[in-house]
């Protein structure tokens, strides 16, 4: 769910940072960066694991903040496909199901990953397992075990109609149609 990913970048400090040792500058300007970004290819930064190297410091014409050549490693949510995450249940609708990992929200289960059979239910606004002649109910805000069937990418858009929801640079699709998947009140 977690990898370290190592990056080399050239950092800039501002000059108000100037006072702060180099360090803690650069590790600020690091974070502001890259921290609850999307690397495509990559993942979610979630956190500045350590610096590896820091060179240089050089200040060029007409530009009075110094620059740093930076090598460092980022702690980055990268789910790999068949890996097994729970979440929370966030959304149900006819086309499948909204997850949250409360850090990251992109994750959508479609109605033909659910468990067989299964019916959304148009009073309850819910779907529902049909198992044994028993309803068994995906109720909104439940913990649920998924396996990861695909992690996207999809390519930023040039244009985006006003009032459309926040593109997502990230998205995760997910299975629950398998032992020990969907919700864990159901297992245990």
């Amino acid at each position: 769910m977690f990898v370290l990913t190592e990056m080399e970048d050239d950092i800039r400090v501002a000059p108000h940072d100037l006072h702060r040792p180099h360090l803690t500058a650069v590790s600020s300007e690091i974070k502001a960066k890259y921290f609850d970004k999307v690397l495509r290819n990559v993942g979610l930064c979630v956190s500045l694991h350590d610096l590896q190297a820091v060179e240089g410091g050089f200040i060029f014409p007409s530009d009075p903040g110094p620059h740093f050549t930076v090598r460092f490693r980022l702690v980055v949510f990268s789910p790999f496909v068949g890996e097994v995450l729970v979440g929370r249940l966030v959304k149900c609708d006819a086309t499948g199901l909204s997850v949250s990992l409360d850090f990251f929200s992109d994750i959508h289960i479609p109605h033909y990953n659910l468990q067989e059979p299964s019916v959304f239910d148009e009073e309850e606004k819910l779907w529902v397992w049909k198992f044994n002649d028993n309803d068994m109910f995906l109720d909104m805000d439940e913990m649920i075990r998924f396996k990861v069937v695909s992690v996207k990418y999809p390519p930023l858009p040039v244009e985006q109609e006003k009032g459309a929801t926040a593109f997502a640079t990230m998205e995760i699709v997910g299975d629950i149609n398998g032992d020990g998947l969907g919700l864990l009140s159901w297992w245990s």
